[in-house]
């Protein structure tokens, strides 16, 4: 544990240095170290938000991906992780690392499936695909670890959607091509040795979260998510941080608390939360349908949110559609943290200045600054109201009287 690095987490949390120590200690909070600074993520902090980046077969120009990433340090982003699986996929990570200060994740079975193809992939590869991202300035990995179990218990499942997890459909068509147990799995306390060696957070997939609000919590998200606590345990003992995704995809929105709370009951380690999405008919508005899902489960006690853009089921988003989405998935995360830990003085000050029609003010404390100042009027009237501003007349007409 870097000391130099828990302090200055602690002023950026206004937490006490003993707060976050103890809760590394415990597991209940996590640090993704970049250099010589840290993000902190788990219970009793800020919601944080990861926005994924990367390249597909069907979409593969490195330099939008570059700005992507400079949008997303730009505008508020606490981490970004590079989901790319076409063109060099390593210097596209050098040139993302080369651009931002933010932690980064990877998800190493995509690179290995992306250069070998199911066809040809073997565990070998697997894993020295795995130690070779370790070499880099990688801060955190994604490691789907479905096993034969889980895999049995989603075949029996009613769903209308089975794995709609792209790791964790590679991984579980790789062990049921292969007829084999997963590689990660077989190998995770050499895989945990590397990670210790790097500093570098282990985060286990959510392999079985729901791809429709119809599809709802079964046997295979519920074993999951015991088999990823015991993997997290092992992972933990031997001094390795852990970040487990559960509680994503597809939840009705009645459920979304509860999903947090049945997760959070059974683990401190902290939670990493897709979305979710609460309704499946806001295709092509899924940032605000995910946000508004964000917003339930950050409130709940989720501490770690993956933003989605309005492009998801559809394509990879633009640079401004990443921009949107990221900027969805602040209001979610402030709005849960009230939720959690009481209004912020943020929200304060800009009613004070709104009360004082102080329109730039108000725009300095907004999530966004730059856009809340854009269109503002340089006097004390706004078009929206004209001459019958309510401030105004009960200033006039009320607080006078």
């Amino acid at each position: 544990m870097n000391n130099l690095i828990v302090r200055k987490i602690s002023d950026l949390e206004n937490r006490p240095y003993k707060f976050v120590q103890k809760g590394v200690e415990k597991g209940s909070i996590a640090i993704m170290y970049r250099g010589d600074k840290g993000i902190a993520i788990g219970r009793g902090l800020k919601t944080k938000i990861n926005v994924n980046l990367g390249t597909s077969s069907g979409h593969c120009i490195q330099e939008e991906e570059i700005q992507k990433a400079k949008i997303a340090e730009c505008y508020g982003a606490d981490t970004i992780t590079d989901l790319s699986t076409a063109g060099d996929i390593p210097e596209i990570r050098r040139s993302i690392l080369g651009v931002t200060t933010l932690p980064m994740t990877t998800v190493p079975l995509y690179q290995a499936v992306a250069e070998n193809t199911l066809d040809h992939l073997t565990d070998d590869i697997i894993i020295e695909n795995l130690k070779e991202q370790v070499k880099e300035d990688i801060s955190s990995m994604v490691l789907h670890c479905p096993s034969f179990e889980t895999i049995k218990a989603m075949k029996h499942s009613s769903r209308i959607l089975g794995v709609v997890s792209k790791g964790g459909a590679m991984m579980t068509s790789f062990m049921l091509k292969n007829n084999q147990e997963n590689p990660y799995i077989t190998h995770f306390d050499e895989i945990l040795t590397l990670l210790k060696s790097k500093k570098i957070v282990l985060s286990l997939g959510n392999t079985m979260r729901s791809g429709c609000i119809h599809d709802s919590r079964d046997t295979a998200q519920i074993l999951e998510i015991e088999e990823n606590i015991r993997l997290a345990q092992r992972a933990h003992k031997k001094g390795v941080q852990v970040i487990i995704e559960g509680a994503g995809g597809h939840i009705r929105a009645d459920k979304i608390a509860e999903s947090v709370r049945y997760y959070k009951e059974k683990t401190d380690f902290p939670l990493f939360v897709a979305g979710p999405l609460p309704a499946d008919v806001g295709m092509g508005y899924d940032h605000i349908t995910g946000a508004i899902g964000a917003t339930f489960s950050a409130g709940a006690g989720a501490d770690y949110l993956c933003y989605i853009t309005r492009a998801e089921h559809k394509s990879l988003p633009t640079p401004d559609e990443v921009k949107e989405g990221l900027m969805a998935f602040r209001i979610a995360a402030h709005i849960g943290d009230s939720m959690k830990y009481g209004v912020s003085d943020q929200d304060k000050h800009i009613a004070e200045n709104r009360a004082r029609m102080n329109f730039q003010e108000q725009a300095i404390y907004a999530l966004d600054p730059e856009e809340a100042g854009r269109g503002t009027p340089t006097d004390t009237n706004c078009t929206m109201c004209g001459s019958f501003c309510a401030i105004k007349m009960i200033q006039t007409y009320f607080l006078k009287k």
